[in-house]
Order: structure tokens, then C-alpha cells, then sequence
């Protein structure tokens, strides 16, 4: 066999893609080490290397220690345990593979999730001596919940409990007895040492009992290639190429189903339809197309086609959503905020997401639900989502490809989760109403909470009120307090004497009566705008004490800050810029508050600005917001 031949015969192998997982220390890195090993896939100065290692940094008592091959980090090493997804490669004959090993400890559940998604089988490792314990049902479930369709129980260490028939049997039996409610289709059971070489490459003749394959002959053997989806076609455009006027392509990965030149292609989300006139790739053109390659499609006719959107057979689209239900997996240091809006990744698609609701949090080591406000770092729970531009998804166990997503931070930019999409919310799940929820609309009260307002919008709903003399500068504080907090992000509305008076209060003059009943108006309105989680500004003369007082209550106390803009009659005058007061001195103008009627200062004001003070005023105010927990600095 010449090397073209020996590299195109290479080249059309099979791969695959396994996980390894187990306790410390039940021997997933001595596995695949030996592994290794025992295939002959390693170069001389590996073996002499390792030979090296084992006298100087090994574990297995004299013996050379299969673990260093996996375990490349110095830290790693040293503490005897293997802390991060390792990735290793090798061959055979008859097969490619790609291992990752994971860690087993809980808090890096994350890495076995990152090791995993790619994953067709995973090797469970299960230590003879101990059996079945909470890191193997730990392990057991994540596998299920990737989807991962084949699992090998590997029971090592069957050296250090006389290769006892009888606790492989024990093993499986317990096994078995939780496996059932976790749906993996493919289960099998391979009793080992791996620090002998018993049943790694070559069956054991001190297991004469056992009557099934090496693991080395399984993993060469197990048939993966059905599992993957070639029955819904699903095409993520990833790009746009226009090398010259007379070409468009679409270039992206075939995410599952089988393409083919002439077939009739729906485009999401606009529903176009067209052919197939090319499948083109680096090498030439191509007769159809099937996971995972990596083509660009050209149609018969012109549509527009962006990157996000997706080729679909008309008669078999996925689902086209915004609400959808999905497992998620948290992966980062920061516990959750559900109240993020966060960026979401769909294969090709990104948009924005929220968290509608935590429906329970599940606990890895019991397989128990609970409820949860919130994700910590490696908990997993069920949640439902919703987006701002539709995605176009088929449940995960359908599709991995088109089921998964992930989330990441607006601000850090940080992938914070990892998530499989079970299916859509249910069309009912938006009007669904509790009991409780339809006691509180009969008593008019809002079934989002002020807390989740604050939330939503980071700031809590209140009023400043701006009093002080007409010309006090009123008008021009609280428009410029109005722009520069909508500058800083927050949800502002602005009431003024001359807006509110100009419709709500069109019929009423300025008489006391009619001042008070005029500011009673304008108080139940900010009152609805906080209830809103908006923070309001009022510019009012509110000359009377008692006035204030009532409009405070009608507010809230606890909601309503009263900012006095102390300005005495002079500066007032010169300040008019309508002449009310001349009209007030010549009687032009009745209940001119500082003329022929009285305004009264405030007694307890939040805060008290000298109108005089031109320019410090806004950014003082901003300073008590924040230390009010009302609105944050930058």
C-alpha cells in the first residue's frame, strides 16, 4: 500500500466522539492511557517519556502509570487528579476517536457538559470496589441529558476484588435498578483493569465468565452513524458570498437531513421558495450534502437570504418560536440575575432572551426538584424563555444541533449557560391564571411585583417633586434632570404645570380649591407611574404645606422626595419669562403665590437647592438618587 493509498483510506474512516467520566481516582485517565498503550498508537519518545514520569511522578506503584498520558498539565500532575477536559486523539484500523476526559467532581460539572456536547458515546467508569455511588447517577444524568445515546459501564479495578463475578453482577443489577427513568437507549457493561490491560484491548483470561467484547472491539465496533438526524433537513446560513455579479451563495454547516442539487427549499423566516441549483464546495461541486459538511448553496432564483435564517424543506419546518421551555445548565461564576436580558445563540441565529420563569432547579446527586430564584454556578433546572426575534428549533432530542443554544452576558460577554430546548410553551401557558393571580386583578393589583420592576428597569419607581416660586428655575431643573437620566438609561416621565393644565386639569383655575384639587390629579398619576416601577418628575408651584402633605400620602411616603428650589421674590421677578407677575401687580392675575397669596416653604424638603446654584443642581440630585437606591450612578 503506497501513502496516497494509506491516507485515502485513512481519511474515510469513521470518527468518534466519546466521554469519559467517573469519581477520582476510579481510573478514566489510566483507561484511556492504556488505551493507548496497548493499540501501539503512541511514538518512542512518548513510551520513554512515560516510562520516565511513572519512576519519577506515577501512582501505580512501580508500574508504569497510563494516567500521564492525559493528565499534560504540570498542576495536574502534582495534585494527582485531572481538573479540565482533557482531549485526546488516536486511531486504529478501523476507527478514529476523539476522547475527551472529564473531571468527576461536582463543582466541574460544567466541564463535563463543554466535554460531552459533541460526544456519541460515553464510558461511565464505575470502581468495583465501591459500585454504584452518587457520582456514577451524577454522571449518568448528565450523559442523558445531552442525549447521548450510548453508554459503557466500565468496571475497573476488577483486579483488586479477584475479578468476582459476583460484584459485576451486583454492579449491573444496581445499576440498572435507577438507569430505567433516564431513557438512554444503548446501555453496556465491560468488567476491567485498566492498570492490568484486562478486557482494554484484548479479552481477559481471568474473566472467563464474561462472554462479551474488549472495549477497545466495542468502541471500533458500535454502530453510531444512525444517530445522527438525516431525516429533517436543516440548513443555518452562516454567510452570504458574493464573489461576482453572476454568483450568491449561502454558505454554512449542514446542521441535520440530507441535501440534494434540485431539491425545493423553504427559507426562514419569510417562507420563499426556490431550488437547489449548485452545492458547491473548496473541491468542487457536489451531488448532495449531509452532516457535518460545510457547503455553500446557491438557488435558482433571487431571495434575500441573511445570516440566522435557515433552508428547510417546505413540508417539514422546524418549530418557529419566541416561547419555548429548555433544560439549562449554568456555567458561570456569577449566580444568575433572572432579570437579564441576555444574548442567545441558536446555531446561527442571535437575538436577545429573557428568563420568564425558573420552573425547578434539580439536584445532580439525588435527581430531586426543587423550586429556585435563581441559578448557582453548575446547577442545572428547567426554565422557560422567551426571545425577541422568533427562532427556528426542533426539540434537542430531535436535533442537537438545532435544540441547543447558549446564553451570554450583555456586559461581560461571558457564556453564562448552556441550554436544550424541550419543546414550545404550550399556547396556554401565557393565560393560565392561579387563584391567587385572579384575586389580585379583582382587587386591581398587578401580578408583576414592585421587586421585579425594579428588576427589570434598575431603578425604583418614585417622584420628585420640584417645588418652589414661579421663576424659581423649576421647569428648567427638571427638564435637565429629565434628559440626563434618560441619558443614564432610566424610564422618566415629566409632568409640568403647563402639560397637565393644558388637558387633565383644563377646567380648573387657580383658586386654593382648584390648585389642590389640580395637584391631587397629577399625584394619582405619579402614583400609577411608580406602581409602573417609572420614576416621575413634577414641576409645581405647590405653594401650600398641607397640600404637599396630602400629595405625599396619595403617593407614598416612602415613594416621594420633595426637592424646594429656594428662590426669593427678586430673583423670582427677574426670572419670569411669561410676566406673571406684572400681570399679578396690576391685578391682571388672581392667587399669584409670593404676590397676593402666600407660598409656604417646605418644613422637611429631601433636598434644598439655592437657585442661585445654576449648573451643580442636576448632578447633586443624581448623587441622592443613588444613595436613595432610587437610580444608580454610572
Amino acid at each position: 500500500m503506497d501513502i496516497k493509498e494509506f491516507l485515502d483510506q485513512d481519511q474515510k474512516k469513521d470518527l468518534l466522539r466519546l466521554l469519559t467520566a467517573g469519581s477520582v481516582d476510579d481510573g478514566k485517565s489510566t483507561l484511556i492511557g492504556r488505551l493507548l498503550f496497548d493499540s501501539k498508537k503512541l511514538y518512542e519518545d512518548h513510551l520513554a517519556a512515560l516510562e520516565r514520569d511513572s519512576k519519577r511522578e506515577g501512582h501505580a506503584g512501580g508500574e508504569i502509570d497510563y494516567a500521564l498520558l492525559l493528565d499534560g498539565l504540570k498542576a495536574e500532575r502534582e495534585q494527582g487528579i485531572t481538573i479540565d477536559v482533557a482531549y485526546r486523539y488516536f486511531s486504529t484500523n478501523k476507527r478514529k476517536f476523539i476522547i475527551a476526559d472529564t473531571p468527576g467532581h461536582e463543582q466541574y460539572t460544567r466541564n463535563m457538559i463543554t466535554g460531552g456536547s459533541t460526544a456519541n458515546l460515553a464510558i461511565l467508569l464505575v470502581d468495583a470496589r465501591h459500585g454504584v455511588i452518587t457520582q456514577t447517577k451524577r454522571h449518568t444524568f448528565l450523559v442523558s441529558l445531552l442525549g447521548i445515546k450510548h453508554v459503557v459501564v466500565a468496571i475497573n479495578k476488577m483486579d483488586l476484588v479477584d475479578y468476582s463475578k459476583e460484584v459485576y453482577d451486583k454492579i449491573v443489577e444496581d445499576y440498572k435498578s435507577f438507569v430505567t427513568s433516564l431513557g438512554i437507549p444503548d446501555i453496556n457493561f465491560i468488567p476491567l483493569s485498566a492498570l492490568k490491560g484486562d478486557n482494554v484491548v484484548d479479552l481477559s483470561e481471568r474473566m472467563p465468565w464474561y462472554h462479551g467484547t474488549s472495549m477497545l472491539e466495542f468502541l471500533e465496533t458500535v454502530h453510531v452513524t444512525s444517530d445522527k438526524n438525516f431525516e429533517d433537513l436543516r440548513y443555518p446560513v452562516q454567510y452570504v458570498i458574493r464573489p461576482d455579479l453572476k454568483y450568491r451563495g449561502f454558505a454554512g454547516r449542514m446542521a441535520s437531513g440530507i441535501l440534494r442539487k434540485g431539491d425545493e427549499v423553504m427559507v426562514l423566516p419569510s417562507r420563499q421558495k426556490a431550488f437547489v441549483k449548485s452545492i458547491d464546495t473548496y473541491n468542487g461541486e457536489l451531488a448532495y450534502a449531509f452532516p457535518p459538511q460545510s457547503v455553500t448553496v446557491a438557488l435558482d432564483r433571487e431571495i434575500d437570504v441573511s445570516r440566522g435564517e435557515m433552508l428547510v424543506p417546505p413540508n417539514n419546518i422546524p418549530r418557529i418560536e419566541r416561547h419555548f421551555e429548555a433544560m439549562l445548565v449554568w456555567m458561570d461564576e456569577k449566580p444568575m440575575d433572572p432579570y437579564t436580558q441576555f444574548y442567545i445563540k441558536q446555531t446561527t441565529n442571535n437575538t436577545k432572551a429573557r428568563i420568564d420563569k425558573l420552573r425547578f432547579k434539580i439536584d445532580v446527586n439525588t435527581l430531586e426538584k426543587s423550586q429556585a430564584d435563581h441559578f448557582e454556578l453548575n446547577e442545572i433546572g428547567r426554565v422557560v424563555m422567551t426571545t425577541v426575534k422568533p427562532l427556528f428549533f426542533d426539540p434537542y432530542k430531535k436535533n442537537h444541533n438545532t435544540g441547543s443554544f447558549v446564553l451570554i452576558d450583555p456586559i461581560t460577554h461571558n457564556t453564562v449557560a448552556v441550554g436544550m430546548i424541550l419543546d414550545k410553551v404550550s399556547g396556554d401557558h401565557y393565560s393560565r391564571l392561579t387563584l391567587h393571580d385572579s384575586q389580585k386583578i379583582v382587587k386591581g393589583e398587578s401580578l408583576i411585583s414592585e421587586k421585579e420592576r425594579q428588576k427589570r428597569y434598575n431603578q425604583k419607581g418614585s417622584t420628585l417633586w420640584i417645588t418652589g416660586l414661579h421663576g424659581s428655575g423649576k421647569n428648567e431643573l427638571a427638564y435637565s434632570l429629565e434628559k440626563r437620566l434618560f441619558e443614564m438609561g432610566a424610564t422618566v416621565v415629566l409632568l409640568d404645570g403647563k402639560s397637565v393644565r393644558s388637558g387633565l386639569s383644563r377646567e380648573l383655575d387657580f383658586s386654593p380649591a382648584d390648585r389642590a384639587e389640580h395637584l391631587r390629579r397629577v399625584a394619582h398619576i405619579c402614583k400609577l407611574l411608580n406602581d409602573q416601577g417609572v420614576i416621575t418628575i413634577c414641576s409645581f408651584v405647590s405653594p401650600d404645606e398641607n397640600t404637599r402633605t396630602q400629595v405625599a400620602e396619595i403617593i407614598g411616603e416612602n415613594r416621594f422626595k420633595l426637592i424646594h428650589l429656594d428662590a426669593d421674590i427678586e430673583f423670582a421677578k427677574k426670572n419670569d419669562k411669561y410676566g406673571l407677575y406684572k400681570m399679578a401687580e396690576n391685578a391682571e392675575l388672581k392667587h399669584m403665590p409670593g404676590i397676593d397669596d402666600r407660598y409656604e416653604e417646605p418644613q422637611s424638603a429631601d433636598i434644598t437647592i439655592k437657585a442661585e446654584d445654576d449648573g451643580k443642581n442636576v448632578e447633586g440630585i443624581l448623587e441622592k438618587l443613588a444613595e436613595w437606591k432610587i437610580f444608580p450612578r454610572e
